[in-house]
């Protein structure tokens, strides 16, 4: 079997995770049967789940995250933190670009990176 992998993310309520992550993206949420996925240009696809109440998945801390690349790093934030987002720590320069360490709606933590190669060129 030659599938492409993909991420999953398991949510208490996939539709909405979904949304908020296309919405960051400037992607579609796409309703699959039980699943809600979020294609993401040259990066795959990240399918949202609901676990089997038989086997649970508790939201726990992990070294896995989201990095999401963007433009306009404030605005970005600005987004995220309207569509129910928390800033984890202010944005800062780092040598590859600024970025923005945030968790989405249920706590899974989300990077928003601004590329150098863009922070250079804004004005």
């Amino acid at each position: 079997m030659n599938a492409s992998p993909f991420w999953v993310l398991a949510s208490n309520n996939p539709a909405d995770l979904a949304h908020f992550y296309a919405a960051l993206a400037n992607e579609n949420a796409i309703k699959k049967g039980a699943i809600w996925l979020v294609a993401f240009a040259g990066a795959g696809q990240l399918l949202f789940y609901c676990p089997s109440r038989q086997r649970p998945q508790p939201a726990q801390v992990g070294r896995l995250a989201l990095c999401l690349p963007v433009t306009k790093l404030e605005q970005a934030i600005a987004l995220a933190l309207t569509l129910g987002g928390q800033l984890l720590e202010p944005s800062r320069q780092e040598s590859f670009g600024r970025e923005a360490w945030l968790a989405d709606p249920e706590g899974n933590k989300l990077l928003l990176l601004e590329p150098a190669e863009v922070s250079q060129n804004q004005p």
